[in-house]
């Protein structure tokens, strides 16, 4: 169910299927997204609906980027085992999805070496933790889409040049951090 309210009332359960607003901001989709989590920790959250949940938040640009940034990030084990039913949603925009998995990727993998410089290990830890599970979810969805943006990135890593040299000139990644993200992207097979 989508509904046309933007406000943080609007994302409540409604006979145990949460509600999307049309017009998701970032942070109602971090909110809603760690609803769902909780409601999956304590299983209340059947697979059917955390996948019409998940469809629903990654049809709009701030639902995808606020549901990747609370996915990614929660501590517990559930976000390091994605259902079938997330994997499906993740599916059901792939163009936007495809996007965010590669550039968080990147910035996962660059911003474990920065904790690493700053002697911070548990912060690089945890960067390392949403790599991983970037990596699974970037095998499980399989998607031609990612694969096309994985080598895109690539290239803009070797030849300081194509679609991705702007975000990673923006991040201003260096040499290590940009030999980092390319050892990781080399690690993953070429085709779905």
């Amino acid at each position: 169910m989508v509904l046309p309210s933007p406000s943080l009332a609007s994302l409540t359960l409604l006979e145990s299927a949460f509600a999307v607003p049309m017009t998701v901001t970032f942070e109602q989709a971090i909110t809603l997204t760690q609803s769902l989590l909780d409601q999956l920790v304590a299983n209340d959250l059947a697979d059917a609906e955390l996948e019409v949940a998940v469809s629903q938040l990654v049809q709009h640009e701030n639902g995808a980027r606020g549901f990747f940034v609370s996915y990614l990030t929660d501590p517990r084990p559930v976000a390091d085992t994605p259902s079938p039913g997330l994997i499906q949603a993740l599916r059901s925009s792939p163009e936007q999805v495809a996007e965010l998995l590669v550039k968080n990727l990147a910035m996962a993998t660059a911003m474990a070496v920065t904790h690493r410089r700053n002697q911070n290990e548990d912060m690089a830890q945890g960067s390392e933790r949403v790599q991983q599970r970037l990596l699974g979810l970037i095998q499980q969805v399989q998607l031609p889409q990612v694969q096309t943006k994985l080598a895109q990135m690539q290239a803009s890593l070797t030849t300081a040049n194509g679609p991705y040299q702007t975000f990673l000139d923006r991040w201003e990644y260096d040499a290590e951090q940009r030999q980092a993200i390319a050892q990781v992207l080399s690690q993953l097979p070429e085709s779905p």
